[in-house]
């Protein structure tokens, strides 16, 4: 029996209105916790509705919203699926921007504005799919439990961090999911495309570094200088070479791009060096240099209140990120950067992610690709930041990038996340819906 074609014009029609509309909804998240995502909450749980699902809307905090409803497979025996996309998004500032970051207009075959890519275009999809099955009858073989969250773009206390706590009973079943960065065309040069899916996220480990000294007098010497002392560990933390640390996504990463470029890779082998492999893989390079090492990035300063005033304390803040494994090795390095005059702690900590690149379900991602892509190539890879894949996996649940999108050469998919001008083409809207279908029904 053929498959049923459940991607109809109305359903790719609607992944662009419903791109468009959650753009206009405002849910900029700047981590004071003044976010409010319960409009575009609403949104979405209103067109569950329609395609006669339940949704259920959850909070923590009064408009930090949450919807999660279940869609039942036809095999009662068979693990459930999590797909899950977040409804805030970063801010953005509208005098930096070519149209308004929240207009979402739809100009020349293209949907602009903040979300466009991260990642309400992923929540429009899904509920496009989703609609388009009601429409027609359909169900997948498995159940699928849907999730859209808040707070995804600061701690997640409010969105998958509260779910996964407090209500680990609507993901009952769930083994795997699916969520952002994964599946999009990386045009790697000469004409090749690249689908990196997600298989692993290093981990997150956001630090508050505090140096004490003794406060006094600008113009008198001082060498109990806590902005100083700061400063130098600062220093001395953004200057730090961390070693080479490859891990299993990693390596099949390697291995695999290494291929794609006509070079036989070896990374267990003892001599392999794999900074000198990245300068051979040309554009795709990219997709892995940023998850062979831990790293630590100062981002913020904080230190006195009058010129003339040496301040008792001073304090910064530090991006740091682990590699699966290297949790370890980054707290003594850290212990060691810092050295006796500063303090550091954790401001935010989540643990690193590994997802196997020999399952049914990483095939099955790769298969729908290739079935509407056949020209383009599928890598594993692993994620430089993280997604709410962590809090899942709290409920022992592994997690996949994969929100597809086929995106023309000379939009930079990598550098539209969290950039300005933000937007989407309504072809690769298209693309991925038809990508999700396929795949959802076939999982």
């Amino acid at each position: 029996m053929a498959e049923v074609e459940t991607a109809d014009q109305v359903a790719l029609d609607e992944a662009v209105t419903f791109t468009s509309e959650l753009i206009r909804i405002d849910t900029s998240n700047r981590g004071g916790g003044d976010c409010r995502e319960r409009p575009a909450a609403e949104y979405v749980a209103e067109r569950l509705a329609a395609a006669g699902l339940e949704p259920r809307m959850l909070e923590r905090t009064e408009g930090r919203t949450n919807v999660v409803a279940r869609i039942e497979g036809t095999d009662p025996s068979a693990d459930a699926l999590l797909v899950h996309g977040h409804l805030d998004v970063v801010p953005a500032e509208a005098a930096d921007w070519s149209v308004h970051p929240f207009s979402g207009e739809i100009a020349d075959g293209v949907v602009w504005g903040r979300g466009a890519v991260d990642m309400k275009n992923m929540d429009a999809m899904v509920l496009a799919v989703v609609r388009a099955w009601a429409r027609h009858g359909v169900r997948p073989r498995r159940d699928i439990v849907l999730a859209y969250t808040a707070d995804e773009e600061a701690s997640a206390v409010d969105g998958s961090g509260f779910l996964a706590d407090h209500h680990r009973e609507l993901f009952e079943g769930c083994t795997e999911g699916i969520s952002e960065s994964g599946g999009v065309t990386f045009h790697a040069g000469h004409g090749m495309e690249i689908y990196p899916v997600g298989a692993g996220e290093r981990g997150t480990a956001w630090l508050r570094l505090t140096a004490h000294g003794r406060a006094g007098h600008g113009s008198k010497v001082n060498r109990s200088n806590a902005v100083s002392r700061l400063a130098a560990a600062v220093a001395r933390i953004g200057e730090h070479e961390w070693p080479v640390r490859i891990t299993p996504t990693v390596r099949a990463s390697l291995v695999e791009l290494a291929a794609l470029h006509g070079i036989e890779a070896d990374p267990d082998a003892p001599d392999f060096d794999a900074d000198e492999l990245l300068g051979k893989l040309g554009p795709a390079a990219a997709l892995v240099e940023p998850v062979i090492r831990n790293s630590a990035n100062p981002t913020m300063l904080d230190a006195g209140y009058k010129v003339n005033v040496i301040p008792g304390h001073a304090t910064a803040h530090v991006d740091g990120r682990t590699v699966p494994g290297g949790e370890a090795e980054f707290r003594t390095i850290m212990d060691e950067l810092t050295g006796p005059d500063v303090d550091w702690d954790f401001h935010h900590g989540e643990v690193a992610l590994q997802a196997p690149v020999d399952s049914p379900t990483y095939l099955k991602l790769r298969a729908a690709i290739e079935r509407f892509a056949p020209e383009g190539h599928v890598v594993p890879y692993c994620m430089s930041g993280g997604t709410d894949a962590k809090q899942f996996s709290r409920l022992g649940i592994t997690g996949y990038g994969f929100a597809p999108l086929r995106m023309p050469p000379g939009l930079d998919y990598q550098a539209l996340f969290h950039g300005v001008d933000e937007r989407v083409p309504v072809d690769a809207l298209h693309f991925g819906v038809r990508v999700l279908d396929h795949y959802l029904r076939s999982a």
